[in-house]
């Protein structure tokens, strides 16, 4: 098993979301840590946004890296400039790594941890695919035809347009934007989602779907440039979605539980 360090300066933040998520996603095929330079306690902040996430916290404590300075770990990847500056020559480890995420606690924005979660979410997908040979990559060859005839039903069309446009959003603000049934909209999303068209995630009872981040350049331009040409194509549909009260997107519990369809 690969070994792989995270770092930040106190490992009260940054480095606990990400020990977390490369556990969730891949912890049979990574040895994962994380310690600070300056250790402190675990942010309630933290716990609570990976609690919303649906990750396991049991066993997250704030480490030094003293503590571990004597092992060797095939990643040490550093969440912050500081943490950066002091273990880009850490001994016998393979490869050093810099992810400079912003520091939630610094941030007056009430969604400050969840957003980074998120960002780190995607951060660590994509390190996973890349890094590990075991884990099952989400990413598919698509082919062209495949990628038209999705474009070419009129509610996919109108799911990625909207997705594309507001970043993420489950299946109720979908509902909402097309005034259609939870089993049609299910039905679509799923069908983009095995084509490798969209990427889902589960954050407590809400299912969030996004496009694929590692979809092909040109495929995500085609649906950009759909948008920026077509925008009267969601007049109707952004308004409906504007008047949504309590969006799960934007933090709300407006709607029931969902689930991953076809999994």
């Amino acid at each position: 098993m690969k070994r792989v360090l995270f770092v930040c300066t106190a490992n009260s933040a940054r480095s606990q979301m990400a020990e977390a998520l490369l556990r969730h996603f891949a912890g049979n095929s990574f040895k994962v840590f994380s310690a600070g330079t300056e250790p402190s306690e675990v942010d309630p902040r933290t716990m609570q946004a990976l609690h919303d996430f649906g990750l396991e916290t049991e066993g997250l404590v704030s480490k030094s890296i003293d503590s571990i300075e004597d092992q060797h770990f095939d990643f040490v990847i550093s969440l912050c400039d500081k943490a950066h500056r002091e273990c880009r020559h850490w001994p016998g480890s393979g490869v050093v790594m810099a992810w400079d995420f912003p520091d939630p606690k610094t941030s007056h924005d009430p969604k400050a941890f969840a957003l980074t979660l998120q960002e780190l979410d995607e951060r660590i997908r994509l390190f996973v695919q890349v890094n590990s040979k075991e884990v099952k990559s989400e990413v598919k060859s698509i082919q062209p035809v495949d990628f038209y005839k999705s474009l070419a039903d009129e509610t996919r069309l109108l799911c990625l347009l909207l997705i594309e446009q507001q970043g993420e959003l489950c299946v109720c603000e979908l509902m909402a934007a097309l005034n259609l049934p939870q089993p049609k909209i299910s039905r679509h999303l799923s069908q983009l989602r095995k084509v490798g068209l969209l990427l889902d995630r589960r954050q407590g009872q809400w299912v969030f779907y996004r496009i694929h981040p590692l979809l092909n350049d040109w495929m995500h331009n085609i649906v950009k440039d759909t948008l920026a040409h077509n925008p009267q194509l969601l007049d109707a549909p952004r308004a409906s979605l504007n008047d949504m009260n309590s969006r799960p997107s934007q933090g709300g519990n407006m709607c029931g539980e969902e689930k991953i369809d076809d999994q």
